[in-house]
């Protein structure tokens, strides 16, 4: 599982191990592993020609001490001072006798021009807002040019604790960070900005608890669920779906079709779309009779095309089993409702649903993710699964909250959400927690996203249909 922690977090680890450690030895390894990062990346060191824009704190250090290593294995090496006065003293020291050169800003373009690698040391992680003037000129300028961008341990102009872009900020094709993942590589639009991520050990001690983890394939495949030698389909967990309408029986098909796919032994559906989805899946069972009447179930999902049907949504609500809300659900579903179930429920608006349930612009949202999901799960008592070009989903007590990793930009297609509803509610219905459940649905939902498309657009019944793949490329590994 990917760790990552806060600020203030990794610099009180930073100064603990500093503490015991010979001055200089923390930056040292920190920047050896940054050089050994960009000479991989440029694949030939010698004779390449590296820009370092240089800041006046410990990222400006590291990028010159890296510097001077890839000067020494063959490189030309440039250092662009953006604060000459202020430049980390030892590492400009290490450049110079290096052999590398060192020129302030107004000579910066052409040199950057001519790179084969441009290295980001102009701002450290506790830097907050966007570049100032000089610094967003050579971001743009290493953007424009033919060179390949590594970003020392975050891409300058980026927040490290929230992800957030509140101005100019360098696009890194390579993010070489240390001791720790910073919760600001791993959320968009700060995730968009770091490129391809390299953790560096540099022997931090971490509590137990990030601010933010991301599953992988080893986490989800022990968390799956898996039949026993005396599973039955009843034993395995019961869904029920009430979903669809006169206008949009399709919402019904896609979330029953993620839903047979999620580990549950059985789904029941209640609703007006009772005819195609037997059509479409004859093993599921039908009910035109209402929630109430539907048979036990273990889970309810509820909302995906539903138009103004409050009263079913109300009567799941009402349920004491855990519920997926969704889709027009969110919309229908009275607030303090949500609030006061005991049983569990998993929230999952995208972008403009989280808005219009917290009052604000989608905008905000997108560009606050990580309050934003943390806010809407304490409003509502809820779990809640923020969807969108990063996944997140936060429980309402606090504690980790969960990004996923998984996923393509071609899953932003109609009925997606639907398939993911009935997948997520499958995995709750399956016993596991509505944190557990969101955070594993939403990370087969992207790999079978991935599997289906390939590159190539893919409609909504593609990803459920890859979903057995996508299980079975997690548990084979």
């Amino acid at each position: 599982m990917r760790r990552a922690y806060s600020v203030e977090t990794v610099r009180a680890a930073e100064r603990a191990l500093m503490a015991r450690l010979p001055e200089g030895t923390l930056m040292r390894r920190a920047a050896g592993g940054l050089a050994t990062a960009c000479g991989e990346f440029l694949g030939r060191t010698y004779g390449s020609r590296v820009v370092l824009l240089v800041g006046s704190g410990d990222n400006g250090g590291d990028a010159l001490y890296a510097g001077a290593l890839l000067r020494r294995r063959g490189a030309g090496v440039t250092a662009v001072l953006l604060s000459p006065d202020r430049a980390h003293e030892g590492g400009l020291a290490a450049l110079r006798r290096a052999g590398g050169a060192v020129i302030g800003p107004e000579r910066a373009l052409g040199a950057i021009e001519r790179a084969d690698l441009v290295v980001d040391g102009v701002v450290g992680i506790g830097g907050k807002g966007g570049l100032r003037p000089d610094a967003a000129r050579l971001a743009s300028a290493a953007e424009r040019a033919r060179a390949a961008v590594v970003a020392v341990d975050l891409p300058s102009g980026v927040d490290a604790d929230t992800g957030e872009v509140s101005g100019s900020a360098v696009r890194a094709d390579l993010t070489v960070t240390f001791g720790a993942y910073k919760p600001g590589l791993l959320i968009d639009p700060g995730r968009e900005y770091a490129g391809t991520v390299r953790l560096v050990e540099i022997g931090l001690e971490l509590p137990p608890d990030p601010v933010l983890e991301a599953l992988q394939h080893e986490d989800v495949a022990r968390l799956l669920p898996r039949p026993d030698a005396e599973s039955d389909k009843y034993r395995r967990g019961v869904l029920g779906v009430a979903a669809g309408s006169a206008r949009y029986p399709g919402a019904a098909v896609l979330a029953v079709s993620g839903a047979l796919r999620g580990g549950a032994g059985a789904v029941r559906y209640v609703g007006p779309a009772g005819d195609a989805v037997i059509a479409r899946f004859p093993e599921t069972l039908v009910s035109d009779q209402g929630p109430d009447h539907a048979g036990r179930v273990q889970a309810w999902v509820v909302g995906p095309g539903a138009g103004e049907d409050a009263a079913t949504v109300a009567k799941v609500l009402g349920a004491d089993v855990p519920v997926l809300l969704d889709a027009d659900g969110l919309r229908l579903a009275d607030r303090d409702t949500v609030r006061g179930r005991t049983a569990p429920t998993l929230m999952t608006p995208h972008a403009g649903e989280a808005a219009a349930l917290l009052g604000v612009r989608r905008e905000e949202v997108e560009a606050a993710r990580l309050a934003s999901v943390r806010e809407l799960a304490a409003t509502y008592r809820a779990t809640v699964l923020l969807k969108g070009s990063t996944t997140l989903v936060a429980d309402p007590g606090g504690g980790p909250v969960r990004v996923n990793s998984t996923g393509t930009g071609w899953l932003a297609t109609a009925g997606s959400g639907d398939v993911l509803s009935g997948l997520a509610g499958s995995l709750l219905a399956s016993h596991l927690s509505a944190l557990d459940a969101g955070s594993v649905g939403a990370y087969l939902h992207g790999l079978a996203g991935r599997l289906a498309s390939r590159g190539a657009p893919i409609a909504a019944l593609d990803i459920a249909e890859h979903l057995p793949e996508a299980w079975r490329d997690v548990v084979r590994d």
